[in-house]
């Protein structure tokens, strides 16, 4: 028989064969998701070390190799940063929103940091300095030039963006904050209780965990779907419509609304049910008696993140919204029946306590710099003017020491939508979308005249920025040029890219598990 590991005993074998560290968490959860066979041993879970052999030996272990032949020699694994945990590339206020497409703090920290090493043989930023995002997204190199005790402008053509990098920046009252989201969560329970969702949920998880824990056991039915025992989609449909007859028996008895009236007017009218629709005006109208401008951005921001993960939508279709959602239904990820989302309370509770440690962590490491995301189009913004209105006494200071150089991650062409990311934060708070300012937008493709209008917004973006930097600028974009066209970009902006930095970019999304890698162009006056 293999010798046999107990949870933590499999911890640090796994520490010490991959080299960095496997948390006992780690080793439930691939005992959770039938990774590796759970065997039970007078009520102490063990499992083999030859499942987590086969393991990390097909998974980890054999991934570096497997990239560098597939994407090159050139591929600097280093700057895949593998050794931090999500923990640790999510920290403090970088998780205060979901935003697709952002880096890592870790690679903005590479370099703008005063170290050097075998790749990067000089150091580019100094403390004090002003760096420029010009493409801010969730605020990420705002953030990370604090932390380093440097000043940076973001720029962002979406207003919903600039108040996130802006909220994340920010300095709060704790105390009021705590206040504030405390008595919205008391009036939001009581609006609950005159309602019966709640209880109608509670029936609704019970009767969920008799069928799930009779027919989708845990771990066993993961691992026979695993080792193609069992064909997860046949079985999942029959068994979704064998619980679904006591959905609708609890959705007549407590007479729950599923379908909003209003139809498909708008991205809120569309995935978000009528019970939650209702909670989430009723908090919105909370947040509007905030008197304090800054706890009420803040505020916002958390009910932004409690609706998203709030929407009428199945868990594998999270990132890409396909049709909502409003019976149970066979959830893939979960190996399971699953149901949607009846009330904003509970992520509503979590995404506040959460918020308030993060923004706690982040005052421990804050320096006092200045940090502000500028709503504008980064091709013609005057970035003196605009400041001389927000901060005169910052502008003044930018006028005489200019801008050192830029760390940013323009868009890619033909990928993402970034203002219907979040259609249903600008449909409530009722910001001016402006997607036609967008470059590289999904909406237009991946054609000739896609990637045409690429080159020339970026390379515009460059012009108008570079007249705020000082004459020996450095400028770092990240990006996957596929189609090469950076170096295009380069000539039209009248720069020279001096060096190319190829990373491989680890666990992208759920679904996609291919060897991808960006490459950091440094580009220079030419």
């Amino acid at each position: 028989m293999s010798e046999l590991l107990t949870i933590k005993e499999a911890s640090d074998w796994a520490t010490e064969h991959i080299g960095r560290e496997v948390t006992t968490s780690n080793i439930s959860y691939l005992i959770q998701y039938g990774r590796v066979r759970k065997i039970n041993d007078n009520g102490t879970t063990q499992i083999k070390k030859q499942d987590l052999l086969n393991y990390y030996g097909s998974h980890n272990s054999k991934r570096e190799l497997s990239w560098k032949k597939q994407l090159g020699d050139d591929l600097n694994w280093a700057l895949s940063f593998d050794q931090y945990r999500e923990a640790e590339t999510t920290k403090h206020v970088h998780r205060l929103h979901p935003y697709k497409g952002k880096f890592i703090p870790q690679l903005v920290e590479y370099f703008l940091d005063d170290h050097i090493d075998d790749f990067k043989k000089e150091i580019y930023f100094q403390k004090s300095d002003i760096v420029l995002d010009p493409f801010s997204g969730s605020g990420t190199t705002m953030v990370q030039a604090n932390e380093l005790g440097m000043n940076a402008i973001g720029i962002d053509v979406s207003a919903f963006n600039a108040l996130i990098g802006n909220c994340k920046v920010d300095k709060y009252d704790l105390k009021l904050l705590k206040e504030e989201t405390n008595r919205i969560t008391k009036q939001l329970e009581k609006f609950l209780a005159d309602r019966k969702t709640t209880e109608f949920e509670n029936r609704l998880l019970e009767e969920l965990n008799i069928f799930n824990n009779k027919y989708f056991p845990v771990p066993e039915f993961k691992y026979k779907v695993r080792i193609g025992e069992i064909d997860d989609l046949i079985y999942g449909e029959e068994k979704e419509k064998e619980f679904l007859p006591i959905f609708d028996q609890l959705i007549e008895e407590y007479h729950i609304k599923l379908r909003q009236e209003k139809g498909d007017k708008s991205f809120l009218d569309k995935w978000y049910l009528q019970t939650i629709r209702e909670e989430i005006d009723f908090v919105f109208n909370l947040i509007k008696e905030i008197k304090d401008l800054k706890t009420k951005k803040i505020v916002s921001v958390i009910l932004s993140r409690t609706i998203r993960s709030c929407r009428a939508t199945t868990h594998s279709d999270l990132a890409t919204l396909i049709d909502p959602i409003t019976s149970t239904y066979y959830c893939k990820k979960h190996g399971k029946i699953c149901k949607p989302l009846f009330s904003i309370e509970k992520w509503w509770k979590s995404y506040v306590k959460d918020t308030i440690k993060r923004l706690a962590e982040f005052d421990k490491l804050r320096t006092s710099t200045f940090q502000y995301c500028l709503t504008g189009d980064s091709r013609k913004i005057d970035i003196d003017a605009s400041l001389k209105k927000i901060n005169p006494e910052f502008e003044k200071q930018l006028q005489e020491k200019k801008i050192k150089g830029i760390f940013s991650s323009p868009p890619y062409v033909g990928l993402i939508d970034y203002h219907e990311q979040h259609a249903y934060a600008y449909d409530l708070f009722g910001f001016e979308r402006r997607d036609e300012l967008e470059i590289g937008p999904l909406y237009k493709g991946k054609g000739k005249a896609a990637k045409e209008s690429y080159v020339e917004g970026i390379a515009n973006v460059l012009n108008n920025c570079k007249r705020f930097l000082v004459e020996d600028y450095d400028i770092f974009l990240v990006a996957n040029d596929r189609n090469n066209l950076y170096p295009q970009i380069a000539e039209k902006a009248g720069m020279k890219i001096v060096n190319q930095f190829k990373r491989p970019v680890l666990n992208r999304t759920e679904k996609d598990k291919n060897a991808y890698s960006e490459i950091i162009f440094h580009l220079k006056r030419k």
